[in-house]
């Protein structure tokens, strides 16, 4: 199978542990780091946003505390897509936030239809990451914003070393008792691992044409926000 088929089928299976697993395994503070991607992002005041690779919607749930935008997430996996649809039921926002399948690397809105593409602990899931992005920005308008929370590496002892110790050994053990899957929280610190971070990461985003882009580590650098213009 390909990467793609492989975390579709994955993240489908681990839908109904995985905001459960999420908030424990990092000790809730994914919280966090969502209030503050959403304060970076209300600086731009975007009225139309789509959350790519939105899972549960737990991102898009926070962003539409934005006044009035309208959220769209897309996602290939139906199951966690139905949680999502759940949540936002029982919150009453069905009129501002909206989902449908859809592949990351084939995006099936025009060019130019989002002031604002966001994207959590998504991207690193992308089979083709320079073409995932450039999808993102082709449906951005022109002077609109990309932002993208992703895990990175944390560089300065002891946080690297604790870090490393946390995610390759305690991670994977509760994952697999909670979740009953032997591979998909082994494959959490293998894809952050593997995966670019820092500027690293703001390289690739320039080379798909994105401009002013930045960078900005949370929690000693175990995440990070980016964000670039179109």
């Amino acid at each position: 199978m390909s990467k793609k088929e492989q975390v579709r089928l994955m993240f489908n299976d681990i839908s109904g542990k995985y905001d459960f697993l999420n908030h424990f395994l990092s000790l809730g503070v994914d919280y966090g780091w969502r209030r503050k991607f959403v304060q970076n992002l209300s600086a731009f005041k975007p009225l139309n946003i789509l959350d790519v690779a939105t899972g549960t919607g737990d991102l898009a749930i926070a962003i539409s505390s934005l006044g009035t935008a309208r959220i769209t997430g897309i996602d290939l996996a139906t199951d966690m897509l139905a949680i999502a649809e759940k949540k936002v039921r029982k919150k009453g926002l069905e009129e501002r936030i909206t989902f449908r399948q859809a592949d990351a690397e084939a995006i099936p809105f025009p060019d130019d239809a989002f002031d604002a593409v966001t994207v959590a602990f998504g991207v690193r899931n992308y089979e083709d990451l320079e073409k995932g992005l450039s999808e993102m920005r082709r449906v951005l308008s022109p002077g609109g914003v990309m932002m993208i929370l992703e895990f990175s590496h944390p560089s300065s002892f002891p946080m690297k070393q604790a870090y490393g110790f946390y995610s390759r050994f305690i991670i994977p053990v509760i994952g697999r008792l909670v979740s009953k899957n032997e591979q998909a929280y082994s494959y959490l610190p293998e894809s952050v691992a593997a995966f670019p971070s820092g500027n690293d990461f703001l390289e690739v985003m320039h080379r798909v044409g994105m401009k002013n882009t930045t960078k900005r580590p949370l929690t000693f650098g175990i995440s990070t926000i980016y964000k670039g213009e179109k």
